[in-house]
Parts: C-alpha cells; structure tokens; sequence
C-alpha cells in the first residue's frame, strides 16, 4: 500500500458548552473562510479531503462528545438528539462562526442537515456526504448489521473497493501492536456513543423540518453505498429547496475517500 500523506489538524481548542458540563473538542486547520465538518459515526478521521479544504478554508472540526481522547463520559451529558444540535450551535456562536459552510458526512451529514432545518441562517453552504436523518421502511440502513459485523466485515459496509489505499490507511490499525487495543477500544465507544443518536435507525424528525431548509445544499452519494441506500439521495433533493445531487457510480458510503479527487474537486467548486 502506497503511503498516504495526511498533515492533520494543526491546533485544538476546548469549549465550555452546554451549561460548562461538556468540555467540547474542536480540531482545527488552515485559514480563510470558516468550513465546520462534522464527522461521521466511527469519530473524526482526519483525512487528504480534510487536508485539501484546510487550503482554502480555515476547518473547523468538533469532535461528538465522549468520542475525543481522556473524556469519554461527556456523552452521558447528552440526553438527546435535541441537546446535541444545540451543543453544536452554542460551539458555533462560541467560535464566532456566523454564515460558515458546513460539511457533513453520514451521521455528520445528518447532525448539519438538522442545524440548518432549525437555524435556518447558520450556514451558507451546506455539503452532505451520503447523511443520514430520513427514514423510510422500503429503504432500511444497514447500521445494526455494521455494528454487529466482524473486523473483517466492516469495510464492506463502507466502501464499494477496499483496495484503494486511502480505503485501507482509513482502516488501517496502528503499527505499534501495544496501540492496537487502545484503537479499538476507542473505535468501539466512538460507535456506541453515535448510536445514540442512530438507534433504532437514524430518525430524528426531519422529514418534518426539511422543507425549513434555505441553506443551498450538495448532495454526495455513491451508488453503491450498503450502508445507507442511494434511494435517499433523491430524497434529500426533493426536501431541500435549493440543492445539487452527485452520485458516483461504483462508489460505496465514503465518496470523499472512495472518490477522493472527484469528489475534492466537485466540493471546493460548490463552497467557492
């Protein structure tokens, strides 16, 4: 496997939010204009999409409570789907954000989708990587069978070719074995903590509040996405007023990896 080259976030700060009972980790990178990403439901991996964005943008990445480093209780802090959003938006306002792009993915996607159906001037972009938030018997998630899959099964769940080395450096257990056990353990709560908000399926009420949304919006799927089916792609589209819909064929549930140039190249032409 060729090596990737990832920088990474280049500092961190610490928000008192939600009454000073959760102390909320932000990473953050680059500078310009500001762009929050909200990560999906294995915890925040910064990735080259990250790195990209940070060229032209200064990235904000908060972290889910309980899914940062030395504190996983703070989730217990999180009764409900309602606190979160309201954690995210105090963060926001605390760091001075006002009228940022937001980028999402999967559970991410979901948490930014529901902030601009309730604070409808939050955001002045919005890019969804396959979100999650509507829900339709016809078209069920495939969470239960990723949360109670084998290692060996997890990258089916994720990605339509695991050969792709960024597929596989995402995946990729730490090369000190004494780490191993640590990485999987935080992978592991990080899920636990997301399913908070998955459980039983990923549905919060959206459905209700989409049409709120005035935010102009990119909707990013891959075709073959097992995890969250492509059905909801269109969904979203017809929810959001004023959206944009990419699907890419052969493609699984994390385009900006599995498609990373095409998908870099679409989203910096959209948050331009």
């Amino acid at each position: 496997m060729s090596a990737i080259n990832i920088k990474g976030p280049e500092r961190t700060e610490i928000l008192d939010v939600h009454n000073g009972r959760i102390k909320l980790q932000v990473k953050i990178a680059g500078s310009g204009p500001a762009l929050v990403y909200f990560h999906p439901a294995a915890g925040l991996y910064w990735d080259e999409f990250l790195d990209q964005l940070a060229e032209t943008h200064t990235v904000y990445a908060p972290e889910l409570p309980g899914t940062s480093a030395g504190d996983p209780y703070a989730i217990k802090q999180v009764d409900n789907f309602a606190d979160l959003l309201l954690i995210y938006e105090e963060a926001l306002n605390m760091l001075g954000l006002k009228q940022a792009i937001a980028v999402g993915q999967s559970l991410g996607g979901m948490i930014a989708v529901d902030l601009a159906a309730h604070f409808r001037d939050l955001f002045s972009r919005m890019v969804l990587l396959a979100p999650g938030g509507l829900w339709r018997e016809d078209l069920p998630y495939k969470l239960l069978e990723l949360y109670a899959a084998p290692p060996e099964e997890i990258p089916g769940y994720l990605f339509h070719d695991f050969s792709i080395p960024r597929a596989q450096a995402m995946l990729a257990l730490p090369e000190n074995p004494e780490l191993i056990p640590k990485h999987i353990a935080a992978s592991v709560w990080a899920l636990g903590c997301s399913g908070k908000f998955l459980w039983p399926f990923a549905e919060q009420g959206l459905a209700k509040r989409i049409h709120r949304i005035t935010t102009p919006t990119l909707v990013v799927w891959g075709k073959n996405d097992v995890l969250v089916p492509v059905g909801y792609a269109e969904l979203f589209k017809q929810g959001i007023k004023d959206c944009q819909l990419k699907v890419f064929d052969n493609c699984g549930h994390i385009p900006q990896i599995e498609k990373f140039e095409e998908t870099t190249k679409l989203v910096k032409k959209f948050i331009v």
